[in-house]
């Protein structure tokens, strides 16, 4: 009886394991109906808004913080007045280049879709339509990266440091650039 329960209860716990492990066999079932077929429509919100997306990890966790999350910590990392006004500028000027870039993306993103939709799509056209959203893509994080450089040009290093505790990244980015002149 013992046994039986023991098997009963580990088949019990590893079913939902098991279950989650399974991939359905057409992953990509209604993506076809998506307005850009590459970018779902968080994506798409995301270039539209001018948001991070991630594109300046590099920077945020290894000790150069953004705008936007400086301005979320402006007490606890006790801003000045000055730092806080600059760090609003900052962001402010990050979203309007990120904007303008984002819809770029998602215009060259909407030409090759276009050109594989219409079926007219050659090797010389889609090597230049991939260049064109590559570039793009470039462009846009690098602009989020620069802000990021900007920002901690702001802080003092021990503003820095509690940045990072504050983010939860503890000892794993460092308290001062090594180029920033704090």
């Amino acid at each position: 009886m013992t046994r039986w329960i023991l098997v009963a209860t580990a088949a019990l716990l590893l079913a939902p394991l098991a279950a989650g492990s399974q991939q359905s066999p057409q992953p990509y079932a209604g993506q076809e109906k998506r307005p850009l077929k590459a970018l779902s429509a968080q994506q798409i919100a995301d270039l539209e808004a001018g948001r991070g997306m991630g594109l300046a990890l590099a920077a945020e966790l290894n000790g150069y913080p953004g705008p936007l999350h400086v301005l979320e910590f402006a007490e606890p990392l006790g801003l000045t007045p000055a730092q806080r006004e600059r760090t609003q500028v900052l962001l402010e000027s990050m979203k309007e280049e990120a904007r303008a870039l984002g819809a770029r993306v998602l215009a060259a993103e909407g030409a090759l879709d276009r050109q594989f939709a219409s079926r007219s799509v050659t090797e010389a056209s889609l090597r230049e339509g991939v260049r064109d959203v590559a570039a793009l893509q470039g462009d846009l994080r690098a602009t989020h990266l620069k802000y990021h450089l900007a920002v901690a040009e702001l802080l003092t290093p021990q503003q820095i440091a509690r940045y990072a505790t504050l983010r939860g990244y503890g000892q794993a980015a460092p308290a001062t650039p090594h180029h920033g002149r704090h």
